[in-house]
Parts: structure tokens; C-alpha cells; sequence
């Protein structure tokens, strides 16, 4: 079976002010995993965000397991330390100045580079990688994700609120990912060797320091022998993130067993880079309560009701789920997304029933929701 590994980014808050908290480097020390834990944790690029990785996984029970084992532990870290873990795709308030980038050289080289976008870089995401067999096949499921990727976005908004106000988008983080120096979609790609060669020379120009830098929304992985689909804001709950790893392992796998099909001709694939990156801001703007790109209508146009286009997506991937024996965890997971809503439908209804203080408790009981 395709393997699978999820990625999480979470905020530290301070929970008299709301406002992220620079003391990760304290909680992850806290966090140090031994021999029989499911995760590791490491510093993200802001000194108030932690990042948790699973193992190789197979069945979604493991990515679950290794999620909630995470998860609850760094609710107790924080604790701990008089702080709190927010799992939200931006830090809804903050404070004056230029946030606090982690004391690794990388990130320091990094926020040179980056500037002001830097110093605003409160956003979190969930990053899922999928196994592929080679490079050459990685780009050509890259290739053919491209239609789909403001889906998978829409189904993750997670980051409503921005600097005390209501941004009137479903993914603010999407947003605010546009100011880097490589960002979006990634363009159609010949073959591994193409790929390879692109990506070359955007390292060897003064505003992308490394491959990890490329932030392309998919991407072949650097380190691993996978697919990496970055859209997706951080998800409140765990089950949402094993949810959409098991909607792109079903996508990637479906796309593997096309083969390396001849787009010529195909407009869907081969759709104009602007339609694509206009669908991915209509998610952002709109998530499930607004239209969205639909992959099949000769190039895509940006008028498919959301519930439909997913609707589409998993009746795609549907034979893939059904193979791993993941559909009934999908099927049952989607219906929950679109009942209760997306973490932005729902960070949206604790701030109307209780303003932003309504946040907290929001945060902390989804942070170790079963």
C-alpha cells in the first residue's frame, strides 16, 4: 500500500494576551520524544510555532494515533510553561513588530531574504507527503494534482482571522503565502530532469536560499521519495488532518495508476496557470460556502458549487479509497467537514457566540478532539 506521513504546524500562545508566544524552543525541549514515541518535534521558521512529524504510515489509525499522541503532549508542554497551542492557520491576533524567526542558521538566512514578509510570517500549515516510486513518476503526479489542489485548499481553511479582525477570507494563510518569493502553483513540468533543472536555477538566484525554499503548494519532497501537497492551513483537529491525507493519498494513487497519459489536448490538465491560481484564491476567499474550480469543464471555470466539486473529487479517487479500505474513514470524515464546517466555518461561530476569547476554549478542545 502507498505510504503516507502528515507534518503540523501549531502556534504558542499566550493566553492572558492572546498573542504568540516566542518561547517554542522552551516547549520542544519538553517535548523530547524517547525510543517508543509515534512523533518528532522540531522548531518552525517563528520562535512561537512548533512542528510535529509522523512516522511512515500505512493505515490512517497510525497517523491518528501519532497526531493525538502529539498533540496532547504539547497541550501539556504548553501548559506547563503558562502558554497554549493553537491549532489555526494564522495567529488571529498579534503583537506590534517584527515577529521573532528561530535561532537556526537557516531560518535566519531565510527572514534576510524575506524581508518584511518574514517578520509577518504567523501562519501554520499541514504538509502531507505520499510516496512515490521515482521522480520521474512524482512529476508526473504533480502534473495532474494541479486541477485539484484549491479543492483540497477549500476543504482545509483554517485561518479566518488576522491581526484582530475578521480578513472576510476562509485561508488567510493562502494569502499570505502569495508575498513569497516562489509561490502558488507549480508549473507543468516536462520530466524529472525538467523539474530538476528549474529548480536549480531558482536556487542559484539571491531570493530562494534552498529547494525547501521553493514554496510551491506540491512539490517533490527533498529529503523523501514523495509527493509533498502543502495547501492546507492547520487543521483544529486531528481527524481533519488524517482526512485530507487520506483524500491525497487517494489522489495520488488514483493518478499513479493513470500512467503517464499524453496531456496534448487534455485542457483540463494543461489549464492556464491563471484559472488555476484564480481557483486557489476563490478557496481561500470563499472555502466550501462558494464556488470552485471545476476540473473537468474544458480548462476549468471557477462557477462549480463547492459541495458538488467535492462531491466530483471523491467519486474520482473513490475506487483508490475503497482498494486501501480508507473510504468509510473519508466518507464519514467529508460528511463531518460539511455538517459542522470547515476550522474557519467554525473559528468564525466561536467569535460570534463569544468574541475572541471564544477562541481559547475552541483551540484547546480541538487540539485533543478524539
Amino acid at each position: 500500500m502507498v505510504t503516507f506521513g502528515i507534518e503540523e504546524e501549531f502556534m504558542l500562545m499566550d493566553p492572558a494576551t492572546a498573542a504568540p508566544s516566542a518561547r517554542a524552543a522552551e516547549v520542544i525541549g519538553a517535548l523530547t520524544p524517547g525510543d517508543g514515541d509515534s512523533f518528532t518535534s522540531t522548531a518552525e521558521f517563528l520562535a512561537c510555532q512548533v512542528e510535529s512529524t509522523t512516522p511512515i504510515c500505512t493505515e490512517p489509525e497510525e497517523a491518528l494515533a501519532s497526531l493525538l499522541d502529539f498533540r496532547g503532549r504539547l497541550a501539556a508542554a504548553a501548559a506547563a510553561a503558562g502558554l497554549a497551542a493553537a491549532p489555526t492557520g494564522a495567529a488571529p491576533l498579534v503583537a506590534a513588530g517584527p515577529a521573532l524567526v528561530s535561532g537556526t542558521a537557516r531560518y535566519q538566512q531565510m527572514s534576510t531574504i524575506a524581508g518584511g514578509v518574514g517578520d509577518e510570517q504567523y501562519v501554520n500549515g499541514t504538509h502531507v507527503h505520499v510516496a512515490v516510486p521515482s521522480r520521474g513518476e512524482g512529476v508526473q503526479v504533480l502534473n495532474r494534482l494541479r486541477p485539484w489542489l484549491a479543492t483540497l485548499g477549500a476543504i482545509s481553511t483554517n485561518s479566518p482571522y488576522w491581526q484582530g479582525r475578521d480578513s472576510r477570507f476562509a485561508s488567510w494563510r493562502i494569502i499570505h503565502y502569495r508575498r513569497w518569493s516562489v509561490q502558488g502553483f507549480p508549473p507543468h513540468f516536462s520530466d524529472a530532469a525538467d523539474y530538476d533543472a528549474r529548480i536549480a536555477r531558482l536556487t542559484a538566484t539571491d531570493v530562494v536560499l534552498d529547494p525547501g525554499h521553493v514554496g510551491w503548494i506540491a512539490r517533490l519532497s527533498d529529503n523523501f521519495p514523495t509527493v509533498e501537497v502543502r495547501v492546507a492551513d492547520a487543521q483544529l483537529e486531528a481527524r481533519d488532518a488524517v482526512l485530507l491525507a487520506l483524500m491525497i493519498r487517494g489522489l495520488v494513487t488514483t493518478l499513479l495508476a493513470e500512467g503517464d497519459t499524453d496531456l496534448e489536448g487534455s485542457t483540463d490538465l494543461l489549464a492556464d496557470p491563471e484559472i488555476l491560481d484564480a481557483g486557489l484564491w476563490q478557496a481561500a476567499r470563499f472555502g466550501l460556502r462558494g464556488n470552485l474550480l471545476d476540473h473537468g469543464a474544458g480548462g476549468g471555470h471557477l462557477g462549480r458549487a463547492a459541495a458538488n466539486q467535492v462531491g466530483a473529487l471523491l467519486e474520482y479517487i473513490r475506487p483508490a479509497l475503497e482498494e486501501s479500505g480508507d473510504y468509510p474513514y473519508v466518507r464519514t470524515g467529508m460528511a463531518h467537514v460539511l455538517a459542522a464546517g470547515t476550522g474557519a466555518q467554525r473559528q468564525r461561530e466561536a467569535v460570534r457566540r463569544g468574541g475572541f476569547a471564544g477562541l481559547g476554549p475552541l483551540f484547546a478542545q480541538s487540539l485533543t478532539a478524539q
